[in-house]
């Protein structure tokens, strides 16, 4: 594809995806929500797309019961599609997930410590950190984690680094319930990031798309493949709803990231531009396409274009 704008391709996409809660056997979560279908469909959708990304980034609550079938199902789903996309899997450890089976059947070595790893994508260090807590649903990590955090971030990588954790070291206004399973002693992680290459956080857990900054660092919170949260809801505490399930795409750039939501589900379009006028596009002078595609009163934008 051609550049018709300011800015030069992205380095690196990376596809945050979050929140997938599979269960064994193949049954619906709550009884209703075909997680798996969801997640089908979020990974066809991107895999249509232009995106291309280096890596799928899916920042936990892989399983909802942490059983073992649920993380050979969700393999089973992932581990094609990213083949196909030739792109790198990244898994994160969500507080429903459980370390031994995750450990065990994701990466072959059963663990019941933290599970924490660095990734390198062409220069793009992606770091996966654990801050769940074995038994619980809000967030911690060790003094033993952070310092390893730190030895990771003393040298910096050519393109930067990720953090990619489950709870997100943000506020929930909308959500105040979080606040009760949230990451505990954020100022601690705060100490460690301040001031190193990390240019972005990506997290999960709040089944709702937000974003904020931590410690200087963008925050951005993917929401759920599963099932999302009702943040409108009248006389509810929380609201989980099988509607508006979303993955977003992160594109990587010299100065500047860019994080981009990717509803998911059917949709009918109501107007549009085939890709084949990309040709027409690529034989324009810069002048011309700012007549054709940015004037008002031009055929294009008069709805007279062929």
């Amino acid at each position: 594809m051609i550049q018709v704008g300011q800015y030069p391709a992205a380095s690196h996409v990376l596809a945050h995806i979050s929140d997938t809660h599979f269960l064994g056997g193949g049954r619906k979560l709550y009884g209703a929500v075909d997680t798996f279908g969801h997640l089908e469909l979020a990974l066809k959708q991107l895999e249509r797309s232009i995106a291309q990304p280096q890596a799928l980034v899916f920042t936990g609550d892989l399983a909802d019961l942490g059983e073992p079938d649920a993380y050979e199902r969700l393999k089973s789903i992932v581990e094609p599609a990213a083949a196909r996309m030739n792109a790198q899997i990244i898994w994160v450890m969500g507080n429903h997930d459980e370390r031994p089976e995750y450990s065990r059947i994701l990466f072959g070595q059963e663990s019941d410590a933290p599970q924490d790893r660095v990734y390198d994508l062409d220069g793009l260090r992606v770091v996966s950190f654990d801050t769940t807590v074995p038994g619980y649903h809000h967030g911690e990590v060790t003094d033993d984690q952070l310092d390893w955090l730190a030895d990771v971030l003393s040298s910096p990588a050519p393109h930067g680094t990720i953090i990619a954790v489950h709870h997100p070291p943000i506020p929930t206004p909308m959500l105040e319930a979080m606040g009760m399973l949230e990451l505990q002693h954020q100022e601690r992680l705060a100490d460690v990031v301040r001031g190193t290459d990390v240019r972005a956080i990506l997290g999960g857990h709040l089944h709702y798309s937000t974003h904020s900054t931590f410690a200087g660092i963008p925050v951005s919170v993917a929401s759920a493949t599963c099932y999302t949260l009702d943040l409108s809801a009248e006389d509810r505490i929380l609201s989980g709803v099988d509607f508006g399930q979303s993955i977003n795409l992160v594109h990587v750039y010299e100065q500047q990231l860019v994080h981009s939501i990717v509803p998911v589900g059917d949709t009918t379009e109501v107007t549009g531009v085939p890709a084949a006028g990309w040709d027409q596009i690529a034989a324009m002078t810069p002048e011309q396409r700012q007549d054709v595609f940015s004037r008002k009163d031009s055929d294009f934008n008069r709805g007279e274009q062929s």
